[in-house]
């Protein structure tokens, strides 16, 4: 099949654009690593008002939204709400009085008021687009909205706030008055107090609340500041009951001219009793321009919040002596003072953030890798922009598994979910790094055993863990440090961390493992293994086992580096005695299993399991794989391809296993397909199942999650086929992911799974690796790139704990460019370089010298790629 053919069956309808039902899910989320987000919703409404130190899915706050006005020789010509149309149904949602499922749209999504009709949604994160285009109307309206997202810099992707461009062009023949405006709640119900101040020379409204001191979880603030030099503004709306505020808005705005300030007297006094109340101060900000006959004009608003206290109200255990919850400082309220110094830092540097941020998307999305897995990559980078994702007062990265509505969902930066990760490690190392160091800080016992979930605040963990630990997240735990010494090239900080990484992978065989992991230390997991699954398998499987290998072959490499010869070639022995074991006894001739008699009790009983893992009625064990065809049965195989270290199971047998789960695991229309586990694909939709039996002989009670279709998961084994050489294969399941997420079943930039922004989903990162090729060890100074996908004609972003860029090959050269940062390189390494020779190297336009051998190309010295420099090797 043509790369052609290839192209068109994986390219996205219309460029990434969404219009019409195709909106009615999304929210896009605008906000920092680590800051909370506001909800961009594919109409245009701000929704999912996640900015408070916790999720809030489904919300509004109150009237926030943007208009547009313009006006001829003092006469309106029109005035909308900058929203398009909202989808149906329109009986409402929810149960609440006079609001709610009975009661039709809720007022805040401004749908009884004149929008726009023709309206599109283009998104390409970090950026979104929003064109407003009704035929009729003197002006057509683009929206450009986004957080600053640049790789490496954290700091500057860890702002709070949320940017709004819209540029407003004059289609008619006359010239025109423009006015846009912004239009904010005042979040909070007692002691509200809206300001209109001047920062910097610029315009905003700051809101606030009297009523809270500076420690309290309640406090903070909101600004929202506009560049635009001819600007008019209200402190407040009318304040009045029943509709009267939104209705003496709207009749202030239908007026020619400016808006006219309007000011209280103090905080809206609301007794106790009416705090349900929906009657919240709201603030105005509007800029003008008068714009010529087909001209064009621009109206910047930054949206910025500060709520510095960051409260564990999930778990808060006992609390202190005085009963207060655990509490700490978010890391960006350490960075700026308030939210207007926020909006001032946007503004004063908005040009820098908006060109790197632009940088980094346009160099993302101009790789000829399929749209579809460019769109799968983007699009779940977002989840650290999303509540999932803190940053502690230190800057320490710490996350969910996801969210729920109102609150996380599995708290702990939990080592099995966030083991399929990837983009952290690549687009952020520093912050990957820090989730090495508090976990082996504060989530490991004395005897190497690690909790798998960090509590807050993180002294908690191994004082208040009850859990025994994840076999799978604490082999990944192995595997991550190395994988963040190889991207950093920083020795010193794995010397650092090494006594804490041996004692964990030991663990698998020390005396005082309750689970017995590796008791016998033959290489093999055995015993009761704790898994990603919420349960235990009991006795050998490949799973597992392959976690463990990769994580013994990674710590013999680390070992190797540090000094310690005799404990490498321990651990290498090790991993090749558990290699052969699982090869020879948990392959069946199609895919790996798990080994384990499920009729004999006596294994449930010598953990004290049989309660749990037994059913009586079968007489056989509850939870298990046995003769399963797990879409995970060689995890840890998919993480040394990675992280650079190789087969760790046999070659031939890893590919026919992969070739299986595509074979037997791959539902391509579910409408046929029993689920009883929770519903994540169904009637057309297509997915790969998490375990399927080809024999028909499944446990009566099966491993949990057996029949759904869970995006980490099957982004993990997609990867993994690409890996293997099924590249049609694996292409064809991550695009039955991102169907799923077409904006009208499910939003695209919401991948689910026990709860909303899964962290899992990040796995998709991995895909970028497995189609370039791509290579990387920073301590020896290497990288390099063998395409899997369109090696004659290729490009592909790229990034290293030093510098991001562009790798590009056609026919008779290959070119290396660093954007932003640098790049110190020993040795270029591409399966290209086996069959040619090499002609010349050049940076810069400058010949530089090598040495050709065995598919690298080979400096005397390091070279160091700055910003905008070339390397190019010509054939």
């Amino acid at each position: 099949m043509s790369n052609n053919i290839v192209n068109e069956k994986f390219r996205m309808d219309k460029d990434f654009m969404y219009t019409g039902a195709k909106t009615s899910q999304i929210s896009f989320p605008l906000g920092g690593i680590g800051t909370g987000s506001i909800g961009l919703a594919g109409n245009g409404r701000l929704i999912d008002w996640e900015i408070f130190n916790r999720p809030n899915k489904l919300s509004f706050n109150g009237f926030s939204f943007f208009a547009v006005k313009a006006e001829c020789k003092g006469e309106v010509k029109l005035t909308k709400v900058l929203n398009g149309d909202m989808q149906a149904p329109y009986t409402g949602e929810g149960k609440g009085k006079y609001e709610g499922y009975g009661y039709g749209p809720r007022r805040e999504n401004m749908a009884g008021f004149p929008h726009f009709t023709n309206t599109s949604f283009r998104g390409q994160f970090p950026f979104a687009e929003m064109n407003f285009d009704d035929a009729d109307d003197p002006i057509t309206v683009k929206l450009t909205a986004f957080n600053p997202f640049i790789p490496l810099n954290d700091r500057d992707s860890s702002i709070p706030c949320a940017i709004f461009e819209y540029e407003v062009t004059n289609r008619s023949a006359d010239e025109l008055e423009i006015s846009v405006v912004g239009n904010v709640s005042n979040p909070f119900r007692q002691g509200a107090v809206n300001e209109a101040v001047e920062f910097g020379g610029r315009s905003a409204i700051r809101m606030s609340s009297t009523q809270y001191e500076a420690d309290e979880a309640e406090f903070g603030d909101l600004t929202l500041m506009t560049d635009n030099d001819d600007v008019s503004y209200q402190s407040y709306w009318y304040r009045g009951g029943w509709f009267d505020n939104l209705t003496v808005f709207w009749k202030d705005f239908r007026r020619p001219g400016r808006f006219q300030e309007r000011n209280y007297e103090g905080p809206r006094e609301l007794d106790a009793k009416r705090l349900h109340e929906k009657h919240q101060d709201v603030g105005l900000l509007s800029g003008h321009s008068t714009v010529a006959a087909g001209g064009k004009a621009k109206f910047r608003f930054v949206l910025a919040w500060n709520f510095p206290n960051c409260v564990n109200f999930w778990n808060p255990g006992n609390g202190d002596d005085s009963g207060r919850l655990p509490s700490w400082k978010n890391y960006y309220s350490t960075v700026f003072r308030d939210s207007t110094d926020t909006a001032n830092y946007i503004m004063e540097h908005y040009g820098r953030l908006n060109k790197e941020t632009r940088l980094f998307q346009e160099t993302l999305f101009r790789s000829t890798l399929p749209d579809t897995v460019i769109d799968a990559i983007s699009s779940n980078i977002s989840i650290l922009k999303s509540p999932t994702v803190l940053r502690l007062t230190d800057g320490t990265l710490y996350g969910f598994e996801g969210v729920h509505t109102n609150e996380g969902s599995c708290e702990g930066s939990c080592s099995h979910v966030w083991n399929y990760e990837q983009a952290t490690a690549f687009l952020f190392p520093a912050l990957a790094r820090s989730m090495r160091n508090i976990e082996y800080k504060h989530a490991q016992f004395e005897n190497g055993k690690m909790a798998f979930r960090l509590m807050l605040p993180a002294e908690r963990t191994t004082r208040d863990n009850t859990f025994r630990a994840a076999a799978d997240g604490q082999m990944g735990g192995v595997i991550k440090s190395y994988r963040e010494w190889k991207i950093s090239g920083d020795t010193e900080w794995l010397r650092s961390i090494w006594p804490n990484v041996r004692k964990a992978l030991e663990y698998a065989w020390d005396p005082t493992n309750e689970d017995q992991w590796d008791a016998d230390k033959d290489g093999v997991m055995e015993g009761r293994q704790h898994h990603t699954l919420d349960m235990e398998l009991f006795g050998p499987n490949s799973w597992l086992t392959s976690m463990y290998l990769t994580a013994l072959k990674a710590a013999a490499e680390m070992a190797k580096a540090l000094g310690e010869q005799e404990i490498a070639a321990e651990y290498d022995a090790l991993c090749a005695k558990g290699s052969a074991w699982t090869n020879e006894h948990l392959f069946n001739g199609r895919y790996f299993h798990q080994l384990v008699d499920l009729k004999d009790q006596s294994v449930l009983e010598k953990y004290g399991a049989e309660e749990v893992y037994w059913n009586d009625e079968a007489g056989e064990h509850k939870y298990q794989i046995g003769e399963g065809c797990g879409i995970d049965q060689v995890l840890g195989q998919w993480f040394a391809h990675l992280v650079g270290l190789g087969y760790v199971l046999d070659p031939v047998k890893v590919k026919r296993a992969v070739q299986s789960i595509y074979d037997n695991n791959y539902i391509e229309n579910l409408r046929d397909f029993p689920n009883a586990c929770r519903i994540y694909g169904l009637n057309d939709e297509s997915g790969l199942m998490i375990c399927t039996w080809p024999d028909e002989n499944s446990p009566v009670v099966p491993v949990p999650y057996a029949d759904e279709c869970m995006n980490g998961f099957e982004y993990q084994a997609s990867c993994h086929m690409i890996y293997e050489g099924f590249v049609m294969e694996g292409l064809n399941a991550v695009k039955s992911i991102r169907d799923r997420y077409d904006g009208e079943r499910r939003n695209p930039w919401n991948e689910f799974e026990c709860g909303s922004n899964y962290a899992r989903s990040m796995a998709s990162y991995g895909l970028l690796l497995a189609l370039s090729g791509f290579e990387y060890d920073m301590v020896g100074g290497h990288i390099g790139f063998s395409p899997r996908w369109q090696a004659e004609d290729f490009r592909c972003f790229w990034s290293l704990n030093d510098g991001w860029g562009e790798f590009r090959s056609s026919d008779g050269q290959l070119e290396l460019e660093v954007m932003m940062g640098e790049l110190r390189l020993s040795s270029f390494g591409s399966g290209q370089l086996v069959e040619r020779d090499v002609k010349s190297v050049t940076i810069g336009g400058k010949s530089v010298s090598f040495e050709q051998a065995e598919g690298n190309l080979i400096w005397k010295e390091k070279i160091v790629l700055e910003p905008q420099t070339i390397l190019v090797l010509q054939f």
